[in-house]
């Protein structure tokens, strides 16, 4: 008797769990999920009140307990965005769309997402958000206009891009010009600069030429007495005594040629009346 109704109590617990067990874990689901949502509508409210520390608390608590939920993920994107921290907006928005149960999910996560780009100025990544968000919402304006203003500005980044390479090319072909026309004219002023050293060596080697033929023209040559003693200077004044002798020598040399000159005129001279036979 004591063994059957021990087997009985069991038998009731095992029923009670199978049929209560699922309400009573539905229950704590519930309360679960009825917090998160709690948690998210104090985050609204504080961001709403532009409090977004306070906001960016409450979204955290609620991913505490559902890390994946879309809604608080998203919610805290906004946060982020609105404090201008575009690194961690980018990642929220990014897991929304990842864990968003519906396109209408996915849109605003995209759409928020090429936003975020926008601000980044990374025109190339904001228009495929754009196009992502348009794919899950074809109708959203928008959407649309975000997607043609930023296909317009990258199309003017890129033309900027080819321009400014192009500018580039320019001035590096312009300086490589440059370089090569300076190169050019300073070998031409060496050419020239060589010339004219040798130019002027000739001409210097010439000039010392010159100089040492006139040198030479004015030295006597050595062993050759005419030119040495040409070399002396002239005595032109003579001392009295030096005169005189001079005359008497020369008055008896005059009288020693006219006695000769005489004596011959004697001896031609025929004697009158003798004959010549």
């Amino acid at each position: 008797m004591g063994t059957t109704f021990k087997f009985i109590q069991r038998k009731m617990i095992q029923n009670l769990i199978f049929f209560w067990g699922p309400l009573l874990f539905g229950t704590i689901l519930l309360a679960q999920e009825r917090e998160v949502i709690n948690h998210i509508y104090d985050g609204n409210e504080q961001a709403s009140a532009e409090l977004f520390d306070e906001a960016e608390m409450a979204y955290r608590r609620a991913l505490s307990k559902a890390p994946e939920k879309p809604e608080a993920l998203y919610n805290l994107g906004n946060t982020h965005f609105k404090e201008k921290d575009f690194d961690e907006a980018k990642q929220r928005f990014f897991q929304t769309q990842k864990f968003a149960e519906n396109k209408s999910g996915k849109h605003h996560a995209f759409h928020n997402l090429g936003n975020v780009f926008m601000k980044q100025k990374d025109y190339s990544k904001a228009v495929g958000a754009y196009e992502n968000a348009l794919r899950n919402n074809p109708q959203d304006e928008e959407s649309r206009y975000n997607y043609a203003l930023a296909k317009e500005l990258l199309e003017k980044e890129q033309n900027q891009d080819q321009n400014d390479q192009q500018d580039q090319n320019d001035q590096d072909d312009q300086k490589d010009q440059e370089n090569k026309d300076d190169n050019k004219e300073g070998n031409q002023d060496k050419d020239s600069g060589e010339k004219d050293e040798d130019k002027e060596g000739d001409e210097g080697e010439e000039d010392k030429k010159d100089e040492g033929d006139q040198e030479k023209d004015k030295q006597p040559e050595q062993g050759d007495p005419e030119k040495e003693q040409s070399s002396q200077p002239r005595q032109t004044e003579l001392s009295p005594e030096q005169v005189k002798s001079l005359l008497e020598a020369m008055s008896n040399q005059e009288k020693k040629v006219q006695d000769k000159v005489n004596a011959e005129k004697v001896q031609r001279t025929p004697v009158r009346g003798q004959k010549d036979w």
